[in-house]
């Protein structure tokens, strides 16, 4: 009989574990301030070994709870410094059509964000460009090129009050 643990399902890795303890939502905490940390100090900070700290973030990983580790970048020196969202309206509500729009706008330059939502609009964009000038070319070339849509507003973000990635745990 084989001890080799059974490999999860995409769907499976989706699902968090039946039980979160307190050392791993430390963990979770911890990583969502600084991912880069190691993991001696992550170990230490959560006052487990390294090996068996090292074990619980695998394992964090393989459940899908971690999706990935990312370096968060300053927009405005590489020149992506306006933030603007949009929403949008569809023609039609069909299943072609939202297929259709999504996957465009998976393609629109600078877009972070696209979510389908409910109200007003039929879709929410984010994205980031450098300026009102470099904005109304992307609007110009891609934005209006959208299939299915018929109308969109457009948000140009003022002032940045919060933006987190941390989730509360």
């Amino acid at each position: 009989m084989s001890t080799k643990p059974r490999r999860r399902s995409a769907a499976e890795a989706e699902l968090p574990p039946a039980e979160l303890d307190r050392i791993d939502r430390a963990i979770l905490r911890a990583l969502q301030r600084d991912a880069s940390i190691s993991n001696v100090m992550l170990a230490a900070k959560v006052n487990l070994s390294a090996p068996a700290c090292l074990r619980r973030v695998e394992r964090l990983k393989a459940s899908g709870l971690i999706k990935g580790i990312v370096a968060l970048l300053n927009p405005k020196p590489l020149n992506v410094g306006m933030l603007v969202i949009i929403g949008v309206v569809l023609d039609r509500s069909t299943p072609e059509s939202f297929t259709d729009f999504e996957k465009a706008a998976q393609k629109v330059s600078g877009c972070l964000e696209c979510h389908v939502v409910t109200g007003e609009f039929d879709y929410i964009m984010m994205l980031r460009t450098q300026d009102n000038d470099s904005f109304n070319r992307l609007h110009a070339e891609q934005l209006l090129y959208l299939p299915g849509v018929r109308q969109v507003r457009t948000f140009m973000v003022l002032k940045q009050v919060l933006s987190t990635t941390q989730l509360p745990i």
